[in-house]
């Protein structure tokens, strides 16, 4: 009973039906698997069917003909291309070794899919080509300084045959041009001569600098001492000549006054003779006239009008330099002299020897009246 019941259930694995079956479904999946192409964002792909080029397909999900189409992406970020080092020659005959790098952005695709096999290996050839070939165009020194001047160039002669393929050279830069080791040190040499001759140079002017400021002081200095000696010299002569008016002043007065003594005992004798008549000599008067305001206290004569003194005349007022000391000598010419010190120094005068003064002093009869009053103000005597 029951092995009638379950025989149906059986299945007979070589049954033709089902193996049709399993092999309907499994070409099923396969169909919808090769139907459906996914593009990722930043990539764009070639279509072709039967190896024929179709179109472009978008980012994101896609149909396209099953088992007989084939999809060729393409990534349309900026890519790197490293260039390897290149040897090249430069016009003054100096090897150089030189590497970069290039920057490219694919622009169209089906350009970049149908004019080049490979645009990466294509880019990469072309720009070791382009870089020896301007390298081989400058001087050493170029190579060496103009590093912005190079990236330009390479860039364009890279930009008219890459245009064609659909990619774009965005920026080339050469990343270090090193020349051979012994030009490299022929140059460190030119490079440790020519920082000594601008160390030789920067010292030279510094010392030259040095030297013209220092000159420059002593000429300055030399020129401040001069003045300060001009200026000593010019007021010691001003001293001098001071002394030598008031040296003179003082030896005028003190023979004037002797001869005023000299007159007033001649007077005196003349009084006491019994003539009616007298004779005076002119210099008395005059010498009486310029001494009164000393011995009277005025220059006025009996009829009130003023007595005239004698002055030095103009050719002595210079070489003495009596001008430049005026104001000095109205000083002296306004102070009070001692009646009694004129009168000893005239005595002394008289007698031609010092006259000893109070207290056993001698006095200088060539020291003026003020200068003897100032010993006596020194020594503590009375003025």
């Amino acid at each position: 009973m029951e092995s009638s019941i379950l025989a149906p259930l059986q299945l007979d694995v070589g049954d033709p039906i089902l193996i049709v079956a399993a092999l309907a479904v499994v070409l099923v999946v396969a169909t919808v698997w090769s139907m459906i192409e996914i593009v990722d964002a930043y990539n764009r792909g070639a279509l072709t069917v039967f190896g024929e080029y179709r179109k472009l397909l978008e980012p994101g999900l896609n149909v396209v003909p099953p088992f007989v189409s084939r999809v060729y992406t393409f990534d349309m970020r900026t890519q790197t291309i490293d260039v390897p080092s290149q040897e090249a020659i430069t016009r003054d005959n100096s090897p150089v070794t030189a590497d970069a790098v290039v920057y490219i952005r694919v622009m169209d695709a089906k350009r970049a899919f149908l004019e080049v096999e490979n645009y990466e290996r294509a880019v990469s050839n072309l720009a070791q080509t382009t870089l020896r070939a301007v390298l081989g165009d400058m001087e050493l020194d170029d190579t060496l300084s103009k590093r912005e001047m190079i990236n330009e160039r390479i860039r364009h002669e890279l930009d008219e045959p890459t245009d064609e393929w659909g990619i774009r050279v965005e920026s080339v830069e050469v990343r270090e041009v090193t020349p051979s080791r012994d030009v490299k040190g022929a140059m460190e040499e030119q490079t440790s001569a020519e920082r000594r001759r601008r160390a030789m140079i920067l010292e030279a002017q510094g010392e030259r600098r040095s030297a013209v400021e220092k000159a420059e002081g002593d000429k300055q200095s030399e020129i401040i001492r001069a003045q300060g000696e001009k200026q000593s010299q010019i007021l010691e002569a001003q001293g001098d000549s001071i002394s030598t008016v008031l040296r003179a002043r003082s030896a005028e007065s003190m023979g004037e006054r002797a001869v005023i003594d000299k007159g007033m005992d001649t007077l005196e004798e003349i009084g006491r003779s019994e003539s009616t008549t007298f004779v005076l000599p002119q210099e008395l008067t005059s010498m009486v006239g310029r001494y009164g305001k000393h011995l009277s206290g005025g220059d006025v004569r009996t009829d009130g009008e003023q007595l005239e003194s004698l002055e030095f005349d103009d050719e002595t007022r210079e070489l003495i330099g009596l001008d430049d000391i005026a104001e000095i000598i109205g000083e002296i010419e306004d102070a009070e002299m001692d009646v009694e010190a004129m009168e000893q120094e005239a005595q002394a005068i008289k007698e031609g020897e010092d006259m000893p003064a109070e207290g056993g002093d001698a006095i200088d009869i060539s020291k003026t009246g003020q200068e003897r009053r100032e010993d006596t103000d020194a020594r503590g005597g009375p003025d």
